[in-house]
């Protein structure tokens, strides 16, 4: 049987509470999510991406936080412009060549926290009980329509945090959707039969693993998008067709795309994931 691999790193904290950074106003997001590959293609990708590696003398992890940052590893990309072009243009030709769909669940977490905080205190889940859920749903979602079932590869963390997201992978498969039935009806979510058809196994993988580093370069302009839809990177994925929101109907994307949660002023790109 066919078999798609979903690939998902988080970003941001994911403790509701926590509190704001700077002013209050910056974008502030908790994020899980992307990549899905078809497995056929992995190796095949695997091997593009230590070919890119091996031209630019790269030995540690394709990480987006220190790409973009210019420091850690790739603290050289800020010696020569013109050659940093030249890198950052050949790592969005891998990104954009790569056989795989961008797909996840980013949250607003101070939104968040204000709308659910009087009403469940220190009950309210952890922003990553929401977000993996979500995100895997409308992951075996995609792999049903495709007639595949899915695996999920989440990136190595702390061990209690492991845990906390092969308990929420477990209790899909065997109770199903935990939402509130009738206040989560309006996006169709699976039975717990059919979360037992498409989820195959979830797995912990190391930052070096290649996919996931791409799922890495993937993720942070999914969730810049929510704040930025101008966002460069996410621009480019957006128009080269890399999302998710490219490959389902319209009319489908409340329930199947990515899902941008409690993001009460929603730019105008956006506005259609309300």
């Amino acid at each position: 049987m066919r078999t798609l691999h979903f690939y998902m790193d988080d970003s941001g904290t994911r403790h509701p509470d926590l509190k704001d950074r700077g002013n209050g106003n910056q974008p502030n997001w908790f994020g899980l999510g992307g990549v899905i590959i078809d497995e056929a293609d992995e190796e095949r990708l695997k091997e593009t991406i230590q070919e890119f590696k091996n031209k630019w003398k790269i030995t540690t992890p394709l990480h987006s936080c220190n790409i973009r940052q210019r420091n850690g590893a790739f603290s050289w990309l800020k010696d020569n412009p013109q050659n940093t072009k030249k890198f950052l243009d050949e790592l969005t030709a891998l990104l954009i060549s790569a056989p795989v769909i961008g797909h996840g669940c980013v949250i607003d977490r101070p939104s968040y926290n204000r709308r659910y905080q009087n009403k469940y205190g220190n009950d309210k889940w952890s922003l990553c009980n929401t977000a993996f859920t979500i995100a895997v749903e409308r992951a075996a979602k995609y792999a049903l329509s495709q007639g595949a079932r899915l695996r999920v590869f989440v990136e190595s963390s702390s061990r209690p945090d492991e845990r906390k997201l092969q308990a929420y992978y477990e209790n899909l498969r065997g109770i199903g959707n935990p939402f509130n039935p009738t206040r989560s009806s309006g996006y169709k979510p699976l039975a717990q039969q059919e979360f037992g058809q498409a989820l195959f196994e979830f797995k912990v993988k190391q930052k070096s693993s290649p996919i996931m580093q791409i799922a890495d370069l993937y993720l942070y302009p999914i969730c810049k998008a929510g704040y930025d839809p101008a966002n460069l990177a996410y621009r480019c994925l957006y128009d080269n067709k890399k999302l998710i929101d490219q490959l389902v109907d319209p009319k489908d994307l409340a329930t199947l795309g990515i899902k941008y949660s409690c993001f009460d002023s929603s730019p105008a790109l956006l506005k259609r994931y309300a």
